[in-house]
């Protein structure tokens, strides 16, 4: 066999495999999401009324000043989920107007004379000790702790949007399947151009990956929850040792739920896509350092899983946009033959791979409420991810570059 046929055969094999890792996707998310748990509905065991125990919400923020208020907003505006709740936003030294604004929000809350508010505080996280290496925002978590004495505790994050009945509909469910820790899964909302050729990927990934029939099943090991919501029973957080504990955790949900787990505690994790928003990255700047920072580790720590990962994604997604112009000129360069028809069969391949991405992203329009903005993009997507995943290796094993907001997380 020439060279012409070798390179010809390596194409059409990589489209196939293309096309077929598309498909296996597609099948994959629908078989575990048709069975996913989710977030009961606005229930009336409590025949309305706000159940009869206590709840902090804990808002940890570090330069969230684009953030802030919008979550601070949904979240004082939420329905009242028990008798006695509070709102904590604890600063982690900001340097920009984080503090101000959230205190700001805290003073309308205090103007207002409604019983249905919450109690609302604003604290100082200070500075982290010295010798001891805190990372994320385990410290800022931590130090809300010394302000808590509820039953419950939510910790959320400052670039979640929740709707009006999140909290009561996640605390009832919570006590109802007595929980020690209950864990809602966000629907991921797209706002810079990055995101839009990104974000659709990962939710597919994590989608596929989605741990959720395991993690709800007490004899199984395997342990999984969102950081963005994480709602435990107090007594259980502070049985594992809570944040303080994985100080040095860089992916620290995951950490907790194991924790949690394996402690021989109640572990749920439910879809929330119509309570929970997540907003996560407004710049590319932004999508490259947060996704470099957990890519690495999200994968077990395993080089070889990241990296594979990392060309099975650039496969699926890049490899069609790529061929397909490729094979049109080839197409037209080559006499009838044999080598041509092969050319004409990878165009054929490549389109019926963008076909499966529109199918992708049509799939998530119906199950995620994702619009199909910027569907066409998606191969541009793959081929930043297939850069994220030796970038987060690199910086997960070498420390160089790894951060979180520009903190260094390897130290």
């Amino acid at each position: 066999m020439d060279a012409s046929w070798l390179i010809t055969t390596f194409f059409l094999i990589s489209a196939s495999a293309a096309a077929l890792g598309l498909v296996t996707l597609l099948v994959g998310l629908q078989r575990t999401f048709a069975t996913a748990p989710e977030l009961d509905a606005e229930s009336t065991d409590y025949g309305g009324d706000p159940i009869d125990t206590s709840l902090t919400v804990v808002i940890p923020a570090f330069n969230e000043a684009a953030n802030i208020e919008a979550c601070l907003r949904t979240v004082l505006t939420s329905a009242s989920p028990c008798q006695r709740w509070k709102v904590l936003v604890v600063d982690d030294e900001s340097s920009d107007a984080t503090l101000a604004i959230a205190r700001a929000e805290m003073s309308q809350l205090e103007c207002k004379s409604s019983g249905e508010n919450p109690e609302g505080q604003v604290i100082a996280a200070g500075p982290r000790p010295e010798g001891e290496r805190w990372v994320g925002k385990n410290w800022a978590c931590s130090q809300a702790m010394h302000e808590v004495s509820s039953g419950w505790v939510l910790f959320i994050d400052a670039d979640v949007r929740l709707a009006p009945d999140a909290i009561r509909r996640a605390l009832h469910q919570a006590i109802r399947e007595e929980a020690d820790l209950f864990s809602l899964a966000p629907r991921l909302v797209c706002s810079c151009l990055a995101e839009w050729m990104v974000q659709p990927i990962m939710a597919s990934l994590l989608g596929l990956g989605f741990p959720i029939q395991e993690t709800n099943e007490p004899d199984s090991s395997v342990a999984f929850a969102a950081g963005p919501f994480m709602l435990f029973r107090r007594e259980a957080y502070v049985a594992i040792g809570g944040h303080r504990a994985l100080a040095a955790e860089v992916v620290e949900d995951l950490a907790l739920a194991r924790r949690i787990k394996h402690g021989g505690y109640r572990l749920r994790y439910r879809l929330g896509l119509d309570a929970v928003e997540l907003h996560m990255y407004a710049s590319f700047s932004a999508l490259w350092e947060g996704w470099s920072k957990n890519w690495f580790l999200g994968l077990d720590g395993s080089i070889l899983k990241a990296l594979s990962a990392g060309g099975v994604v650039l496969l699926m997604f890049s490899t069609p946009w790529l061929m397909v112009p490729g094979a049109l000129v080839m197409d037209r360069l080559l006499p009838a033959g044999p080598l041509q028809t092969c050319w004409q069969a990878i165009t054929v391949v490549g389109l019926v791979g963008i076909g499966l991405q529109l199918g992708l992203r049509l799939w998530t329009l119906k199950r995620f409420a994702l619009p199909l903005k910027h569907w066409w993009l998606m191969g541009a997507g793959g081929l930043i991810v297939a850069g994220l995943a030796p970038t987060s290796v690199w910086r997960s094993l070498t420390g160089q570059g790894w951060t979180w907001k520009g903190r260094s997380l390897s130290s």
